[in-house]
């Protein structure tokens, strides 16, 4: 029963984070993180190849918090709006406080008029923290299927 409430807690972190982002609050995204957690996204031949460079790397939610500030006032584009579709996670392990979870993710891009596209495609490698009832991430490493990502990566995964 334990593991069947954490499954769901976990699923419901995905879930606040997949809101979080498609209704653009970015703001509350680093609120996700604990204060000194990780942000990565990386390509899956990198990653399988064990080579380190990523797209986008933050180091603590300070930078995260930089990232947000960058999306929101500097960069400029047409509008689109994001739609993250994220599976039901796999508990790999927990010792305690720490959980180690993966699930998959597919985010669409639909620009207003225009047609809905993939827009990133592969799955989530994430250390959970639990405290009581609340679960931030320590690490949150998105490893990307596509070979080619559209435009430019602007907004989180």
């Amino acid at each position: 029963m334990e593991r069947l409430l954490l499954q769901l807690q976990v699923d419901q972190l995905n879930a606040a984070y997949a809101a979080a982002l498609d209704q653009a609050r970015f703001v509350d995204w680093p609120d996700f993180f604990v204060e000194d957690g990780r942000y990565k996204v990386q390509a899956r031949e990198n990653f399988d190849r064990g080579l380190p460079l990523g797209l986008m790397a933050l180091e603590s939610r300070g930078m995260m918090k930089d990232r947000v500030y960058g999306v929101t006032q500097t960069i400029f584009h047409g509008p689109y709006y994001m739609r993250h579709i994220i599976s039901s996670a796999r508990i790999v392990s927990q010792q305690g406080e720490e959980i180690c979870a993966e699930s998959n993710y597919a985010v669409f891009r639909t620009k207003p008029g225009g047609v809905s596209e993939v827009y990133n495609v592969g799955r989530y490698i994430d250390e959970i923290i639990k405290k009581g009832d609340s679960l931030k991430f320590r690490n949150r490493l998105c490893v990307y299927d596509s070979e080619m990502v559209l435009n430019s990566l602007i907004y989180p995964i």
